[in-house]
């Protein structure tokens, strides 16, 4: 997973996961274990707000909404109280003050080099870590760039037989990033990349389980996109 570093910005705030919890009105939840992955919720019936069907229920899949303020991507981060079974650890949302334009990136830069705001949160369960990413773009067209350089960017790595994520473009891989072996699932959707981050030593990296995490993530995001 990609994160961009060593930015200066005067309206990067960072925060901790509690503080998500309150801004969106969840809560945590106190159980502690890895919920177990059944058949029904690797197929969406039974992962978060996920529908079961192509189009995410809260909002349309090919939205326009330019996530360009912390509050939006806070909405779009799954709260402790979406991921129960799952111990909350941190979170941050940065805005770019001055984001770079497509011919200031140059045809050599990172896939991220043009967003313009970008959002992180981490859960972890036992023997496994679970990072949701969310990078934003000033339009779906920038988007659609930066998805085609990232899928470029990650053919390198073997793929993971993750089930395609309504409502979103997706593909997996496994990487190695920190000396610990992940699984990465990608998601494009109108003008963000959203992504799912496995990784841990007691991991089994189970395509299964990013999947569900993804039919949590991805409702979220379509109704923060339809938010007023």
């Amino acid at each position: 997973m990609q994160l961009r570093s060593g930015v200066a910005s005067k309206t990067a705030v960072l925060m901790a996961l509690a503080a998500f919890a309150v801004a969106c009105g969840g809560g945590s939840d106190a159980a502690g274990g890895k919920p177990q992955v059944t058949k029904e919720s690797a197929s969406g019936a039974n992962a978060g707000t996920g529908s079961g069907s192509d189009t995410p229920k809260g909002g349309n899949t090919d939205f326009d909404t330019v996530f360009n303020t912390e509050d939006r991507i806070k909405q779009a981060l799954p709260d402790p109280a979406s991921m129960k079974g799952w111990t909350p650890k941190t979170g941050r949302a940065e805005v770019e003050e001055q984001p770079k334009s497509a011919e200031q990136c140059g045809p050599d830069a990172h896939w991220d080099c043009t967003a313009l705001a970008n959002g992180v949160t981490k859960f972890e369960a036992v023997g496994e870590t679970a990072y949701f990413t969310i990078q934003a773009y000033a339009d779906k067209k920038a988007a659609a760039a930066a998805c085609g350089r990232e899928k470029d960017w990650s053919a390198t790595y073997g793929k993971a037989e993750v089930p395609p994520v309504p409502g979103a473009a997706s593909h997996a891989y496994y990487r190695n990033a920190g000396n610990l072996d992940g699984l990465d699932l990608t998601m494009c959707l109108g003008t963000v990349i959203a992504q799912v981050r496995l990784e841990g030593g007691g991991s089994s990296l189970n395509p299964a389980t990013a999947h569900s995490l993804a039919r949590i993530f991805v409702p979220r995001i379509q109704k923060a996109a339809a938010a007023s």
